[in-house]
C-alpha cells in the first residue's frame, strides 16, 4: 500500500473520519504500517536495533482530544506490542511533552508518538514521531512510510499506562520559578491570567502550571478536550479563535490571556488592554526576550515577517534570518547557524511555532508562554507591560492575505513558474527585495502606498500564497488590481478569491 499520500513534510496528517464530502485515508490498516514502518526507521540506529532484539525497545503513545485519537493510538499500541515493542502509553498529552518522554529519567523512552493534527479539523489526524535527538525529518518520514515490512523479533513487549502532564506540568513550574528570580514559590501571584484551550489538550496549564504558582484563572476559557471543537478552531493564527481570547480578557478584566494550538506546540498571548501578541507581535516579544538574555543573537523567522520586525530585531541589536516557512525548516536552519558558529537562540514562526535553543530547539507552545511569565513579575514591579516593550514596533496600516488554487495536475512547476515569472516583471512601484528565500518579494511604494508582499507556494497544497502588509491605507486594492492582471495570463490560477476583493 502506498502510504506516501499522508506525508505532510516532517508529519503523517490524513483523513482519520469519513464525513459525507471526505472518506477517511488515515484507517486503522494504515496506522498498523506506519507502526511497522516507526519499528524499522528506529532499527537503522544499531543501539536502538539491538534493544529491540533485547526486547527492551521502548515507545511512549500520547494524543490530542481528537475523536479518532483512542482508537489509532490503540492501533499503533496493540500492533507494536505484537511486534515485541514496549508501550507507554500517556493518554492525553502534548506534542512537546511526547518529545519530553524522552527525555525525563523516568520514562527515557527511546521514541515519542503524537497523534494530532494541530488545528485541522475533527475528521482530520496525523502523527508526529520524534526520537531522542529531536523530531523526525521529512526524510525520516519517507522512510517510515515506505518500509513497512513485518520487523522480525522474538518478543511480545509489555504495556504500562503513566500520564506525562503532572509530570510536564511539574517542570514548567520549576522553570517558571527559576526564571522569575524571585525567593517565592509564588511568583504570580495576584495576577489574573485566563487561558483559553480552544478544547485541546492545553487546559492542564491553567490549575497545573499558573494556580500552582499563584495566578486567578479565573474565565478561562474551553479548557475540558472536546474532539468537536465546539467553540472554535484552536488555532493562535486565527482570527475567530483571538478575538474570542482578547474578549475574555477584556470582560473579565484579566492581566494576560493565553491560547495554545490543539497539541499546544504554538501559543499566543494577549495583553490587559486587548493587543494581540501573535505573528509578529509574538516575535517581537519573545526576540526581545532572548536578545536580553544573549545581546546581538540571530533570530531565525519565516519569510511572511514584516520589515518593521526586521527594523524592530535589529534596533535591539540581534539579526532576522528570514527563510522558508515550515516549523522544521526554521528550525534546522537555526540549527545550522549555530553549528556554522553564529549564535541564534530562537527558531519562529509567524503561526507561533517557537523553538528555543535552550529547550533542545523544540518547537512548544508552553515554554514560549513560560519564557513571558518569567518576565511579567519584573514588569510590574517597574510598573510596565508588555505593550510597551513593542512601542517601538511600527503596525501596518492594512494587511490582506489571499489564497490562490492551482488547478493543474503539476502544480508545484506551474506555480514555480509563475512566482519565476512574477520576479522578471519590470511595474512601476514594485522593487524586488533580495532578502527573501522563499517565493519572490517586493517592496511596494508610490503610486501603491508603502509597504510589501510575498507571493508563495503553500507548504503543502496546491495553492499559491499571496500576503501583503501596507502602511497607508486604502492600496491594497490597487496592489491587488495590478497582480490580477498579471495572473491573467494563467488559466489555471483560480483567482475567484481575488476577484471578490476588487
Amino acid at each position: 500500500m502506498d502510504l506516501l499520500h499522508l506525508q505532510n513534510g516532517s508529519d503523517i496528517r490524513g483523513i482519520a473520519i469519513s464525513t459525507h464530502e471526505h472518506t477517511a485515508n488515515l484507517t486503522q490498516e494504515n496506522v498498523q504500517d506506519i507502526t511497522k514502518g516507526v519499528i524499522n526507521w528506529l532499527c537503522q540506529n544499531p543501539v536502538l536495533h539491538e534493544k529491540y532484539q533485547q526486547g527492551t525497545l521502548t515507545i511512549g503513545v500520547g494524543r490530542d482530544s481528537r475523536l479518532s485519537g483512542p482508537s489509532l493510538s490503540q492501533t499503533f499500541r496493540e500492533t507494536a506490542l505484537a511486534f515485541g515493542v514496549n508501550i507507554i502509553d500517556f493518554g492525553l498529552a502534548t506534542t512537546p511533552a511526547m518529545f519530553m518522554s524522552t527525555q525525563y529519567e523516568q520514562f527515557k523512552t527511546d521514541a515519542g508518538i503524537m497523534f494530532t493534527a494541530s488545528h485541522l479539523p475533527f475528521y482530520f489526524n496525523g502523527i508526529k514521531i520524534f526520537s531522542q535527538t529531536g523530531g523526525a525529518e521529512h526524510e525520516d518520514i519517507e522512510y517510515i512510510l515506505t518500509h513497512t515490512q513485518t520487523p522480525q523479533s522474538q518478543h511480545k513487549g509489555n504495556l504500562q499506562y503513566h500520564s506525562i502532564l503532572p509530570t510536564y506540568a511539574k517542570d514548567l513550574v520549576q522553570k517558571i520559578q527559576q526564571g522569575c528570580t524571585l525567593d517565592t514559590p509564588t511568583p504570580l501571584k495576584d495576577m489574573h491570567i485566563i487561558v483559553d484551550a480552544g478544547n485541546g489538550a492545553g487546559g492542564f496549564f491553567a490549575k497545573e502550571v499558573l494556580a500552582v504558582l499563584g495566578a486567578d484563572i479565573s474565565g478561562s476559557q474551553f479548557l475540558e478536550p472536546d474532539g468537536n471543537f465546539p467553540n472554535h478552531i484552536p488555532n493562535p493564527d486565527n482570527k475567530e479563535a483571538m478575538e474570542s481570547i482578547k474578549q475574555a480578557v477584556l470582560r473579565h478584566q484579566a492581566d494576560l490571556g493565553i491560547i495554545f494550538d490543539t497539541d499546544v506546540d504554538r501559543s499566543a498571548v494577549v495583553t490587559k488592554d486587548g493587543q494581540l501578541l501573535n505573528r509578529n507581535n509574538l516575535i517581537a516579544i519573545l526576540s526581545y526576550i532572548v536578545l536580553s538574555e544573549h545581546p546581538n543573537t540571530s533570530i531565525v523567522t519565516n519569510s511572511p515577517t514584516s520589515e518593521h520586525l526586521k527594523n524592530f530585531i535589529h534596533s535591539l541589536g540581534g539579526k532576522q534570518v528570514r527563510y522558508i516557512s515550515g516549523y522544521r525548516n526554521v528550525i534546522n536552519r537555526a540549527i545550522d547557524l549555530n553549528n556554522s558558529g553564529t549564535d541564534c537562540q530562537l527558531a519562529i514562526e509567524t503561526s507561533g511555532h517557537a523553538a528555543f535553543k535552550e529547550n533542545y530547539f523544540l518547537d512548544d507552545g508552553t515554554y514560549a508562554v513560560a519564557k513571558i511569565l518569567m518576565l511579567l513579575p519584573r514588569l510590574l514591579d517597574k510598573q510596565t507591560s508588555l505593550s510597551d516593550l513593542i512601542a517601538t514596533l511600527k503596525q501596518p496600516a492594512q494587511t490582506q492575505e489571499v489564497r490562490f488554487k492551482l488547478e493543474i495536475e503539476n502544480y508545484q512547476q506551474y506555480g514555480r513558474q509563475i512566482i519565476d515569472n512574477l520576479r522578471q516583471k519590470d511595474i512601476v512601484g514594485f522593487t524586488l527585495n533580495h532578502d527573501n528565500e522563499e517565493g519572490v518579494r517586493f517592496d511596494v511604494h508610490s503610486p501603491y502606498g508603502s509597504g510589501w508582499f510575498l507571493l508563495r507556494m503553500s507548504l503543502h497544497e496546491p495553492l499559491l500564497v499571496l500576503q501583503i502588509e501596507n502602511d497607508e491605507k486604502g492600496y491594497i486594492p490597487a496592489i491587488l488590481r495590478e497582480l490580477h492582471q498579471f495572473f491573467n495570463d494563467y488559466t489555471h490560477l483560480n483567482q475567484e478569491k481575488l476577484i471578490a476583493l476588487l
